[in-house]
């Protein structure tokens, strides 16, 4: 860029060619003069911290947690800058491999329960609206899958289970923990409310299967009623 002004700044002039390329023409002056301006100081020492923490890290940390980090040990600096000389400097963190785990993966063909929520998600008592999903987790160890069970109305998680698949029993085992939990005496009407989730028949007989084991927590007589959004 020095070198463009230097070559037009006889027939334009150097403010209007740094105003139209947006950039200092008392940097450039400095620079012409053999000093180097605060900014290109104050981004040498960022760059310094950057490589720093960024090798500490396994070189995964990308502009986000390298920022936050620089933050932690007191290093004072504007995340887009941090962005701007990792982009420049081609420092770039771990990035994800393969596709994206998808948990759920509805049959369009597949028959739906009914929904008995219609989007109402309110309770008036405890264990007369759970809610349920899973998710994954990414760990050293690999990726794990997270089931688990929300009472609305306390918003208490009150069954989950962890697997390294997204096998129906991954579901049903959270379903069966929360039953197992339910105090003596909630012998009461209850709502089990989940999306079209990617496990087959989990919308078909395998309901039907938790509902008929629900004696096996000892609490005989309680309604399970399951639909899907």
């Amino acid at each position: 860029m020095s070198a463009f002004i230097d070559e037009n700044r006889e027939r334009f002039g150097v403010e209007p060619i740094c105003r139209v390329l947006e950039v200092s023409a008392s940097a450039y002056y400095e620079r012409a003069k053999g000093k180097r301006s605060a900014r290109e100081i104050s981004d040498e020492r960022l760059l310094a911290a950057i490589k720093r923490v960024h090798a500490a890290n396994y070189e995964a940390y990308g502009s986000r947690r390298t920022w936050k980090e620089l933050s932690r040990q007191g290093i004072e600096c504007a995340r887009c800058a941090v962005e701007r000389l990792m982009q420049r400097n081609g420092i770039q963190g771990a990035k994800r491999r393969g596709k994206p785990w998808r948990t759920t993966t509805p049959d369009p063909e597949g028959k739906r329960k009914p929904d008995l929520v219609d989007r109402d998600f309110t309770a008036e008592a405890p264990n007369r609206l759970w809610v349920a999903d899973f998710t994954h987790l990414r760990t050293w160890e690999g990726v794990v899958f997270f089931s688990f069970v929300i009472d609305v109305f306390s918003r208490k998680v009150v069954g989950w289970q962890l697997a390294t698949n997204m096998r129906t029993d991954l579901v049903l085992d959270a379903l069966r923990m929360a039953l197992g939990l339910r105090s003596p005496g909630a012998d009461v009407a209850l709502v089990h409310h989940s999306d079209r989730g990617s496990q087959p028949g989990l919308n078909r007989s395998s309901q039907h299967r938790v509902v008929s084991e629900r004696t096996v927590a000892g609490r005989s007589g309680a309604l399970v009623a399951m639909d899907t959004a």
